[in-house]
């Protein structure tokens, strides 16, 4: 399980990462652009607020799967964190909980992306598009359910993990992205 998780690591960030990384830079500089010609040259074009939103949105949807891996998102630990301070039964408790929160996440984001499917073809068959008209909406919506599988998969590896780790086991720990940077 430890190669298979270090190939979708590598996937994460030698291609999730960087695709995100690239709209996210593409989109500043079409932002950044677009303000000149406004302001300097008095126009601008109606499609370019549409492509900065949703290509953002996009570049955010891929990088859904990294946060989760580093735990970089929205947590709330209060409670685990005061069950953990009992003890060595209160640590084995939080993990448990934990276990859990992840098992219902998990099936959670395969809802989503079960039920999303369809939502994507209907907006491929009417050709639904932004409100500029400029863009058709599906190859968003698609890099959205995209960013929950991915999402996913790796709570798919932390489950295994923390599964692991109750039974005993040593298992990969992900440091913080802020923790490997250089100084």
């Amino acid at each position: 399980m430890e190669k298979a998780y270090a190939v979708w690591r590598a996937f994460q960030d030698q291609v999730l990462a960087r695709a995100a990384a690239y709209l996210l830079i593409g989109c500043t500089l079409l932002a950044l652009v677009e303000v000149v010609r406004r302001y300097v040259f008095g126009f601008s074009f109606e499609w370019q607020q549409d492509a900065v939103t949703f290509f953002i949105l996009s570049g955010v949807f891929l990088y859904f799967a990294i946060s989760q891996r580093h735990n970089e998102h929205l947590n709330v630990t209060a409670v685990l964190d005061a069950v953990r301070a009992l003890g060595p039964r209160g640590r084995k408790v939080a993990e448990v909980v934990r276990l859990l929160a992840l098992v219902a996440s998990f099936l959670f984001m395969c809802a989503v992306v079960w039920w999303g499917f369809p939502e994507v073809r209907e907006n491929q068959h009417y050709a639904t598009r932004t409100e500029s008209l400029a863009f058709p909406m599906w190859p968003f919506l698609a890099a959205l359910l995209l960013g929950f599988a991915f999402m996913g998969v790796t709570m798919l590896f932390q489950i295994w993990f923390e599964i692991q780790k109750l039974r005993g086991r040593e298992v990969p720990e992900e440091a913080p992205v802020l923790d490997r940077m250089p100084d």
